[in-house]
């Protein structure tokens, strides 16, 4: 069997091309690298280190989602070099580059080989198109965002709705069908990728039941308060996400900061997370973890005593304590990389050598004791991986 941080046996091909979205593509291929899995994402035209456009789709109040700029996202392996039969799984993501994708017959007979093989496909939002035009879902039960219930029945397939959505908080499920796996979209990713471990092979160890808590604030890092958070539901832990001034079902702004050439990452509007839990209701003795992301909500939080305070009691009960990018900020506020080895990205250095911190300049992600810490968002599949370690979590692969 391959356990977590040994050589992968296991890997997944992800279809890409501009638009699609940026949730749908980035936490698979995060979430999937982090426990050994090697992911290639390849798109037509497009070459080994070329870039897509990723979209961000979210509901802003209008009577549809708006769509905004996401992150580029860089491409690993060559379309023209696919080979179906190397691959454990294909992973498709939602989006509008999909429509062209529908007609591309190439891309209709990577699909097709795949699904000839019997091995799992799995697709979110919209592109559960790329399997009717292919002509697989006659007689599949299929889920996907609602627009989509027409396109499924005209393919011949099963329309299926989760009950009781009322708000994209709802959202839960994907449903599977044989190979064929689907979801509404990105707010499914816990059970998403859940289905996915088990379609692939995979079975999770959990030494002892885990409750996390991420503390989060408007303009928060999108991928890493969204991607660590999903891969933690996946794994069955119970992940709460608190903010001082907000209550259980409102929302933070996130923001994307992503290398687009200049001195220093751009910063765009990005998805909406949702709030899962009051702050007056918190009790660090619930929970055995707490998460800090990066972006700029930091900056507010550490000018709240209660946040600081919060995060020192958990290091006072000696809890796994982890944190990424800016979030940094508060483990150095709250006295707690003194003395400790950390991973930075260079806005953090001045501020965690002046803490006492050690600067670990060649590593993206280190862990030192029950700290574990991380530069940004790039770096998600080690942080991921090094967290779950500390949790007493794990994957084995048949």
């Amino acid at each position: 069997m391959n356990m977590m941080g040994s050589v992968a046996k296991k890997s997944a091909l992800i279809i890409c091309g501009d638009y699609m979205e940026d949730f749908e593509v980035m936490v698979p291929f995060h979430v999937l690298q982090a426990f050994g899995v090697r992911v290639d994402c390849v798109s037509p035209t497009k070459l080994p280190g070329d870039k897509c456009i990723t979209a961000i789709h979210d509901f802003l109040g209008f009577e549809l989602y708006t769509e905004l700029p996401g992150h580029s996202f860089t491409l690993n392996s060559n379309f023209d070099e696919v080979e179906a039969g190397s691959y454990d799984a294909l992973i498709i993501p939602g989006g509008r580059f999909i429509e062209r994708l529908s007609v591309d017959d190439e891309v209709l007979s990577i699909v097709r080989r795949f699904a000839e093989a019997g091995k799992p496909i799995a697709t979110s939002c919209h592109s559960q198109l790329l399997l009717a035009a292919a002509g697989l879902l006659k007689g599949k039960k299929c889920t996907a965002f609602a627009s989509m219930k027409s396109v499924i029945e005209l393919a011949g397939g099963v329309w299926w709705e989760q009950p009781g959505i009322t708000s994209v908080f709802d959202i839960t499920a994907c449903l599977k069908d044989g190979n064929i796996l689907s979801s509404i979209g990105w707010p499914a990713h816990a059970e998403y990728l859940k289905v996915l471990f088990k379609s692939i092979g995979a079975k999770i160890h959990t030494a002892w039941s885990n409750s996390v808590l991420f503390i989060c604030g408007d303009y928060v890092e999108d991928y890493e308060i969204n991607v660590p958070f999903r891969a933690l539901q996946a794994l069955g832990c119970k992940v709460d996400a608190v903010t001082p001034s907000k209550k259980r079902g409102e929302t933070c702004v996130t923001a994307i900061h992503d290398d687009e050439g200049a001195q220093v990452f751009s910063e765009k509007r990005g998805h909406n997370f949702f709030i899962t839990a009051n702050w007056d209701d918190i009790s660090v003795h619930r929970y055995d973890c707490i998460v800090l992301p990066g972006g700029r909500s930091p900056e507010l939080l550490v000018m709240n005593e209660k946040v600081v305070n919060l995060v020192k009691e958990f290091a006072e009960k000696d809890k796994v304590i982890a944190g990424i990018g800016q979030g940094q900020w508060l483990l150095a506020a709250a006295g707690i990389v003194k003395g400790k080895r950390c991973a930075t990205n260079y806005g953090m250095k001045v501020m965690v050598k002046m803490a006492g911190g050690d600067l670990e300049e060649s590593k993206g992600c280190v862990s030192d004791g029950k700290l574990v810490t991380a530069a940004g968002w790039p770096d998600l599949p080690a942080f991921i991986s090094e967290l779950s370690k500390l949790l007493g979590l794990s994957l084995s692969f048949e």
